[in-house]
Order: C-alpha cells, then structure tokens, then sequence
C-alpha cells in the first residue's frame, strides 16, 4: 500500500529570515525606512488630488467645458488602475524598493509634465501617466514595510505611516489655498516636485524586503540585512530571543491563479467587497459635498471649501485614533464595528431629509471619519492575507477595486440625486456599508498579533 506523501515544509532561508525579524523590535533603519516612504506617500496622496484644486483656474484659463473637465478628474484614477494591477504584479518579479522608486519618479516626472501642459488632451494624458505612478506606489509601498515588521505592534506601526497619504490629502487643500490664487495652478504641482528631492540622495539609505529576497532564494543578501538589522538592536542596548522559525510550505511555482484557490480564493473576494464597498462611500462623499455646499445648499465657495476640508481633517483623526487601537480591538472587529456604525448617521441624515448643510456637515462628516478608518487601512489588512510571493500583486489587485468604487462613488450620487433627492443617496450610502459589514462578519479573518508565514503559507 502506498503512503500518500505529505506536502513538503523546510525552515531554513524564508523561514529563519521570517523567525529573526519578528524578534526584532523597530531600529532606527526600519523607523527611518518607514518615514522616508511615508514623505512620499504624503505626496502620493497630495498628487491624487492636486488637480481638483487646479481645475477652477484650469476651467477658465482654457475654457473647459464639463465633460472636458470630467475626464481630466477622471484619468487619474483609470491610471491609478492600470499602476496597481501593474506594478504589484512588476514587485513580486524584481523587488520591492526598484519598483517603488521607479512609481515615486514616475509621478514625480508628470507633475513636471504637467507644469506644460497646454490644453484638456495635452492633461489628460499627462494625468493618466502620473495615476499609473500614484496607483502603483502605495500598494507596493505596503507590501514593503509590512515585510520589515514582526507581529507584534505591526498594526500601529504600519497605519502611522498610512496616515501620511491623507495627511497628503489635507495638505493639497491648505496648501491650494495659500498658493493658488497668488501663483496659479502651476504652484500646486511645482510642490509636488519635492519628493524627488527627498527621494534620490536617500535611495542608497534604504535596503531590499530581507523577506522577499528570501523567497527568492536570495539568502545570503537577506541575511546580511536581517544582520544589519540585529547588530543595530544590540547596540542600542536590546535582547534579543532565539528566533522561533514558522515552517514555511514550498511551493513550486506560484501566480495570479493562486489568489483565487485554496484559502486565498476566500480572502481575496473579501478583500476586494470591503475594498469596494468602503471607498464608493468615503470617496463618494469626499468628492461630493463641496459641490452639495456649493449648488444645493448655496453656500460661499469659501464656506463650502472649508467644510470639505473639515470633514477630511475628521477622517484623519479618526484614522489616528484606529492606528493606535487597532492592534488591541482587532482587524475584524474594527472594521464590522465601522460598518455597522457608519450607516447610523447617514440614516438619520435620509430620515431628516438632509435639509439644513449644518445637518449635513455633522452627520455625512461623522459617518466619513467612521469609514476613512476603514479605508486607510485595508492596505494593512490586505498585506496580512497574503504570502511574500503574492504580498504585492494581491495588495495592488485589491486597491485596484478602491478605483472602482471611487469611479462609482460620484456616478451613484449623480443618478440618485436626478431621479430622488439628496436623502436617498445617503440610504443608499448606508445600504452598501450594511452590505461591506455582512461580508465582513462572516468572511473576514482575523490577522491580529499572527506571523506573516504563519497567517498564509
């Protein structure tokens, strides 16, 4: 009688590279890691919505007419696509940090482009370059600091590096407000030149994913990192444990195709419905509420600006406040407890009628802030579901549904608010959030306090 043959398990390069990282508390190399791709994360995030800011000089400048603006505001994020799908695939093929630089100058090198641009075509293309860039940094930029952390705290560390994209955000409309109407449009991407300069001196300070090298049979080069790294903690004084290697399952040959097979098919449908369902809302309603001030409520451009930017300075405290919890309530918990909690306000709003902007300041901000600690940090969770050999490409696949859902965001409100009322698209808001919690609470997993390895396999 033949014995069936158990699938083969070694711990020796993935596995020790895995063991000596997570005994590693953060040194000065990984703190400093995390902060250099967070300057450029901030301005990730400051590219993505430069151009709103742009566009009411652009609109008169060059004449645009709507659909001409439209499509403008639009490229970006067909971009944002293309990169994330793109460059997550490119990451798990030649590494982390040469792909991630290569997104940051690419974006960087549109916003030059864009400096001389002379018309909608000319933009529009320059925009669509430069989404491809922003699309792809941030999904591989995860990928890459999640590989330098052990379990242990993992959560806090990465989403306050994940906050500097909104903080970007927030940064784009103050910064529009200082030098916009004194400089032009221009300044707005000039500012956005600054990351290259952050950038290109500090590339040689910072080293490959020891993890990914690993998997790629790289380990001597992993080894002298993960060294690097643990000569560094020694010297500032820590103790370090014996590493207790996670046997690692060997796998002949992996690809897209794993992503929807075994246990991943689960997480990966899962991933993508909370992706989707949380940015339709939160980007919906972002992109949204100045016009609503504005055109319904007949507020001052003024008046209606800052309430847009309060509400994103509420999404970043909120945000704040879930980096520095999460680790201890949990992935799941948190984020069934946002979706279920989200839709309350926006109820009350349909309920009310959404006649008064104070109404709609307090209660849509309120169910923003709820659902931006969702958003920001499902670039966490979606790191955590996935091997290092499909870390980026099931990250990038992933956020590539968060350009979906903000495709759709402002499309659904447009449709709902023509054939019903402002109330309805707050129902409807809701409705999406209760089903983003039902897919959550039976088919999310939890990641908390677990070794990369040893969540997936």
């Amino acid at each position: 009688m033949l014995m069936q043959t158990p699938p083969r398990m070694v711990a020796d390069g993935p596995a020790d590279i895995s063991a000596r990282i997570e005994r590693l508390p953060v040194t000065r190399r990984v703190f400093w890691t995390r902060n250099i791709i967070g300057a450029a994360t901030f301005f990730d995030g400051y590219t993505v919505i430069a151009i709103a800011y742009a566009m009411p000089v652009l609109v008169r400048e060059w004449g645009l007419n709507p659909e001409q603006t439209g499509m403008i505001l639009s490229m970006g994020y067909l971009g944002q696509l293309i990169g994330a799908v793109f460059f997550g695939w490119l990451a798990e093929r030649i590494g982390r940090l040469s792909v991630l630089l290569f997104t940051i100058l690419l974006f960087v090198s549109m916003d030059i482009a864009c400096l001389f641009a002379w018309g909608a075509a000319s933009m529009m293309a320059f925009r669509f370059i430069q989404g491809i860039g922003t699309g792809g940094e941030v999904p591989v930029a995860s990928a890459y600091i999640n590989e330098y952390i052990g379990s242990k705290g993992r959560g806090r560390f990465f989403l306050l590096y994940e906050v500097m994209f909104l903080f970007g955000l927030v940064g784009a409309g103050l910064i529009a407000r200082a030098l916009v109407p004194v400089y032009g449009w221009q300044a707005m991407f000039l500012v956005g030149l600054v990351p290259a300069a952050i950038l290109i001196p500090l590339r040689f300070f910072m080293k490959e994913s020891p993890r990914w090298l690993a998997s790629k049979g790289r380990y001597a080069e992993a080894d002298r990192i993960v060294s690097d790294l643990e000569r560094s903690a020694i010297a500032q004084g820590h103790v370090l444990a014996e590493p207790k290697p996670v046997a690692v399952k060997a796998v002949e040959k992996s690809g897209i195709r794993e992503l929807f097979s075994g246990i991943y098919r689960r997480r990966t449908l899962t991933i993508w419905s909370m992706w989707f369902c949380s940015y339709l809302v939160a980007n919906g309603m972002i992109a949204w509420l100045p016009t609503l001030y504005r055109q319904t409520f007949n507020l001052p451009l003024e008046t209606a600006l800052l309430y847009g930017l309060l509400t994103s300075v509420a999404g970043v405290v909120a945000s704040i406040a879930c980096a520095l919890l999460i680790d201890k309530v949990g992935r799941k918990r948190w984020y069934t407890f946002a979706f279920l909690t989200a839709p309350l306000p926006l109820l009350a709003l349909a309920w009310m009628g959404a006649t008064s902007p104070t109404e709609v300041l307090v209660l849509a901000g309120l169910a923003y802030a709820i659902v931006q600690t969702i958003t920001f940090s499902l670039y966490l969770y979606s790191a955590e579901l996935y091997p290092t050999r499909l870390r980026a490409i099931g990250t990038g696949l992933g956020s590539a549904w968060l350009r979906l859902g903000s495709s759709a965001g402002p499309i659904l409100v447009g449709t709902i608010m023509g054939a019903a009322g402002i109330q309805y698209v707050f129902a409807a808001f809701a409705g999406i959030l209760v089903v983003g919690a039902l897919v959550t609470m039976f088919f999310a997993i939890e990641t908390k306090g677990r070794v990369l390895e040893e969540l997936s396999p």
